[in-house]
């Protein structure tokens, strides 16, 4: 959602790299998760960021995986398909010596389909409107996630939310514009 002189560039808004800006290439789809919704969304997580293993899917610019790591998560994976967001992705990490970030070029659902690994948040923020939410969501409940993980959620607000995999609940969900975001979490079992 980046306009105007902000385009391309985008802050960290909390944590130890609060202030930084960090730019990122331009691509028609890539919107980055807006300043006040990240703060909404990192105050839900204030209790568990800290040492958390993240997966940061459809990464784009990366903000919420930034974030995650600004704010003491141990690990964050960001998955992304496009070899210039890899890249900026790969340079930002650098740029801020940031320790517990890897990149990976991959389409997400395949990489998805790959050996699970359980994660304590998980970013799911794709292309609007690309029918992505829902496969997504199948894949990570083959153990990617298990009971106490999270999963935010943003899609459009035209946009139906997914069929939810058994046990996934919305914990909490807020509407800002023309965007719908929630944070899902697992009940139960793994």
């Amino acid at each position: 959602m980046a306009s105007g002189g902000g385009r391309n560039r985008l802050r960290i808004i909390g944590g130890r790299w609060r202030g930084r800006r960090l730019a990122f290439p331009p691509r028609p789809a890539l919107r980055p998760t807006p300043d006040r919704v990240r703060e909404t969304l990192f105050n839900w997580l204030m209790s568990i960021i800290d040492g958390a293993r993240c997966l940061d899917l459809f990464a784009g610019s990366g903000v919420l995986g930034m974030e995650a790591l600004s704010r003491g998560a141990a690990q964050v994976v960001f998955v992304e398909r496009d070899p210039a967001c890899c890249a900026a992705l790969r340079d930002n990490l650098a740029l801020l010596d940031a320790e517990g970030g890897e990149v990976v070029q991959a389409d997400v659902l395949g990489f998805l389909a790959g050996a699970p690994q359980r994660q304590d948040i998980v970013f799911v923020d794709p292309p609007y409107h690309a029918g992505l939410l829902g496969p997504a969501c199948e894949r990570l409940d083959s153990g990617w996630v298990g009971a106490g993980s999270l999963i935010y959620m943003e899609r459009a607000a035209d946009e139906p939310p997914p069929p939810l995999p058994a046990g996934w609940r919305v914990h909490r969900e807020k509407r800002a514009g023309q965007v719908v975001y929630a944070l899902l979490a697992v009940d139960g079992a793994a």
